[in-house]
């Protein structure tokens, strides 16, 4: 593990011992509960098991939440292939999944947790609803999101 700090190996092994998520009863398959863990490995763990969830469902391998106040309030496994819809990046279901269950398009105070950079269409939508910032990948701060221009 060359060039990783001693924290980002820390997390790295936490995500290796961390369980998966428990999935809601049949019926419910969008409803998940809280991870064991309220910390950037429960909630990097979090978007791996949406990651899961999009491969088992036939789609893209990526997945992202969205935490405010240490709970999950956002889940988005990719929906790019399942929907085919080529916006429904796991990051935008996860942005779309929190505003509507908060019921606003502010997301002030949320951070992302995804399982990859985001990609430029995603950090555009995270910043239009004021995600404060993105952990991705094997916990890298992405900071704030930004508003690129092609």
């Amino acid at each position: 593990m060359t060039g990783i700090t001693p924290s980002r190996r820390a997390l790295l092994a936490g995500l290796a011992t961390t369980p998966l998520l428990a999935r809601g009863s049949a019926g419910q398959s969008n409803v998940y509960s809280q991870p064991v863990r309220a910390d950037a490995v429960g909630f990097l763990t979090a978007a791996r098991d949406m990651l899961d969830r999009a491969v088992a469902d036939g789609d893209q391998p990526f997945g992202a939440v969205v935490v405010k106040d240490g709970k999950i309030v956002g889940w988005g496994p990719s929906r790019v292939v399942t929907d085919t819809d080529p916006t429904a990046h796991a990051e935008t279901v996860a942005v779309r999944d929190a505003a509507r269950r908060l019921g606003t398009r502010d997301l002030s105070g949320c951070v992302m947790y995804s399982t990859s950079h985001p990609c430029p269409m995603c950090e555009a939508g995270a910043y239009w609803a004021n995600i404060d910032r993105f952990v991705y990948g094997d916990g890298a701060d992405g900071g704030r999101p930004r508003l690129r221009r092609c």
